[in-house]
């Protein structure tokens, strides 16, 4: 009887497409540090229109059709429409498509490891990659969704693998500024700069640099634009499994940053080892005013999670 049991209610929860989830202690509740968590889902999507819904990477949000667009390390887009209030109030799975190039081919293996996604003011949709460190425009729907429409030219810093740490470290994020433009960062600083020494540059040459958090092996995930035109950045360490595994949601000042490094404020440390419940987060998108999501890539892992956080920031 027990074994029939767990059997329904495991193949209930298998065949939901959205479940709550909880990653906060119990002592925190919702408010910890400069951040309130208003809503924590788990996507068990297995494929949208046919692609296989795993190892999502980043995210974007259009305010004005009220779509999310997410992409996956495979080369993979999604769009979902969502709506947020106090809540994650929908999330409706739309459309799915695998990337094409410009000949509508899907990209080489080596070359479709999209990582970061955003929107400009415009409504256009951009993507960066790692393996081969590119960013493009994409059509986000219509007969072409998925299909690139250029490539943009990188700082010369950027151009060249041999300048990374490794192909895997390269173009981990990319955001939209209304002052500056598209804005991209690097997992892991260039071979040139000290360990530590983290940097956002924007493709018009333009480039600040903050310092990263003490935890060993500490990178950029990911990088999202705030209200007053500051970043709100994602990082993770993850030193091994018998280790703590620490993400970190910091402010990084753009705004008067006139010194070598720019000024940074943690908003929130989760620690696994204080109780924090925590998957591989590395995809960040403003939803509304002071206002965020934040997803993980279960790395196509059963024992990994795809999870949904909604956050506020309460400086």
């Amino acid at each position: 009887m027990k074994f029939f049991l767990f059997f329904f209610f495991s193949f209930i929860i298998l065949e939901a497409e959205v479940c709550e989830a909880k990653i906060t202690p119990d002592q925190y509740k919702n408010r910890f540090m400069d951040i309130k968590i208003l809503d924590q889902k788990q996507l068990l999507f297995k494929e949208v229109k046919g692609v296989k819904f795993a190892e999502l990477s980043d995210l974007t949000y259009d305010d004005a059709t009220k779509t999310l667009y997410l992409v996956g390390d495979k080369g993979s887009l999604f769009s979902f429409h969502a709506s947020f209030s106090d809540k994650i109030e929908g999330l409706k799975a739309l459309n799915a498509v695998t990337l094409k190039n410009k000949k509508g081919k899907r990209f080489r293996k080596w070359k479709r490891d999209s990582e970061g996604v955003a929107l400009d003011d415009k409504g256009r949709l951009f993507i960066s990659f790692e393996g081969e460190a590119k960013i493009a425009s994409f059509h986000k729907d219509g007969e072409h969704y998925g299909a690139m429409i250029r490539k943009y030219k990188l700082p010369k810093a950027l151009r060249s693998t041999k300048h990374y740490r490794s192909k895997n470290k390269s173009l981990e994020s990319v955001a939209w500024h209304p002052k500056h433009g598209i804005l991209t960062a690097t997992e892991w600083p260039l071979k040139k700069y000290d360990k530590k020494k983290q940097t956002i540059y924007a493709l018009g040459g333009k480039k600040w640099h903050f310092k990263a958090e003490p935890e060993g092996r500490s990178g950029l995930s990911a990088l999202e634009v705030m209200d007053d035109g500051n970043l709100l950045v994602m990082e993770r360490s993850y030193t091994g499994l018998s280790n703590p595994f620490v993400i970190t949601l910091k402010k990084v000042y753009l705004q008067n940053c006139k010194k070598k490094m720019c000024k940074t404020k943690v908003l929130a440390k989760f620690n696994s080892s204080e109780g924090w419940l925590l998957d591989n987060f590395e995809g960040l998108a403003r939803v509304d005013k002071h206002r965020y999501v934040m997803i993980s890539d279960d790395n196509d892992n059963f024992f990994q999670q795809t999870l949904l956080i909604y956050f506020e920031v309460k400086e």
